[in-house]
């Protein structure tokens, strides 16, 4: 996003608790200036003189967000809606919040509008939801929120992550020759490529505000909503040799949505969005192959968002709060040195 934001002209900063920042995927990306902070530490003077904010931190996934059920809610709900104080606060006119389609959860078969009702099925989505709501009551004539629920992201990015569906199933066939699915496949999903929604995000920062005050967008293509096991076959085609293979006991997913995307692109047509899966599949393939990619690299801590929390906790490097340990932090450092 920092790279799409540039390209068009924005000055970026950022602020992360870097908790990934030993997980970069090929080369570092350029730098941009930014603070090692947490979001739930974040104060007014560290958004003053900014003209927006695009809110993208979180316990991002659904087993990160069971991993502790009441600290997701601190970071993704609670923390989000003090960030948003703060912003309005610090005279910030534009607060983009990275929302989900997991808003709407176990959401059926039918495709699902911005004003479909929400249903989640885990803490993550829940605190999505909660975070819309509450945001939503700051909007005013100086401070203008929107709302991006995302569809599934995928694709390559210095930040890259294997628990998403397309990533996951791609790194499975180039590592092992097995598409390899975890349930029945049956469940729909959304997807959208992570360039796409950096670009998405880019449409809103430099839309005229009465397109974008307190408004909600599905970011993603209606046209690319897919059963998962369309997706593996989709992979299987794209990488040589490799086969479709369910795991022993597969069950169904609860998590089963189709969005309709249509309102971005009637309201953005100048900004479409891009990517579809084969294409995604293939860049996977081709940047997989780059690195040599391994099963022990995407499976294990150093790919693996919750493996690598796992392996922070037991090094004493974070505490249960998934906050940094200084002084153990900068031993582990000073040691890898």
């Amino acid at each position: 996003m920092s790279r799409v934001l540039s390209e068009r002209g924005h000055s970026v900063a950022g602020i992360d608790s870097d908790l990934f920042s030993e997980s970069t995927y090929g080369p570092e990306p350029a730098a941009i200036p930014a603070q090692r902070k947490d979001v739930r530490d974040i104060e007014r003077a560290d958004l003053e003189g900014f003209d927006a904010v695009i809110h993208l931190a979180a316990l991002s996934n659904d087993p990160l967000g069971d991993l502790n059920p009441e600290l997701t809610f601190d970071i993704n709900h609670r923390a989000t809606v003090k960030l948003a104080e703060l912003a309005k606060q610090a005279g910030v006119q534009r607060f983009i919040f990275s929302s989900s389609c997991s808003y709407y959860g176990a959401g059926g078969d039918g495709f699902l509008g911005e004003d479909a009702p929400f249903n989640p099925v885990t803490p993550y989505g829940t605190s999505k939801v909660f975070s819309e709501r509450d945001v939503r009551l700051l909007a005013d004539d100086s401070f203008s929120p929107t709302f991006m629920r995302n569809a599934t992201a995928y694709g390559v990015s210095p930040r890259l992550r294997f628990d998403l569906v397309l990533n996951n199933l791609v790194a499975w066939a180039v590592t092992k020759g097995t598409v390899y699915m975890k349930s029945d496949g049956m469940a729909w999903r959304p997807i959208v490529h992570i360039e796409d929604i950096s670009r998405a995000m880019a449409a809103v920062l430099e839309a005229p505000r009465e397109t974008i005050h307190n408004e909600v967008f599905n970011v993603g293509r209606t046209e690319d909503n897919y059963l998962i096991r369309d997706l593996a076959e989709i992979v299987r085609d794209t990488v040589p040799g490799s086969m479709v293979e369910f795991a022993a006991g597969n069950n169904a997913d609860s998590r089963t949505y189709r969005v309709n995307c249509d309102k971005y692109a009637q309201t953005f047509p100048e900004v479409p969005l891009i990517w579809d899966a084969r294409k995604g599949a293939r860049e996977l393939y081709e940047a997989y192959l780059r690195v040599g990619l391994s099963l022990d690299d995407f499976e294990g801590p150093r790919y693996n968002r919750i493996a690598k929390l796992r392996t922070l906790l037991a090094a004493g490097r974070v505490d249960e709060d998934l906050r940094w340990i200084p002084a153990r932090d900068k031993e582990v450092r000073l040691a890898a040195v």
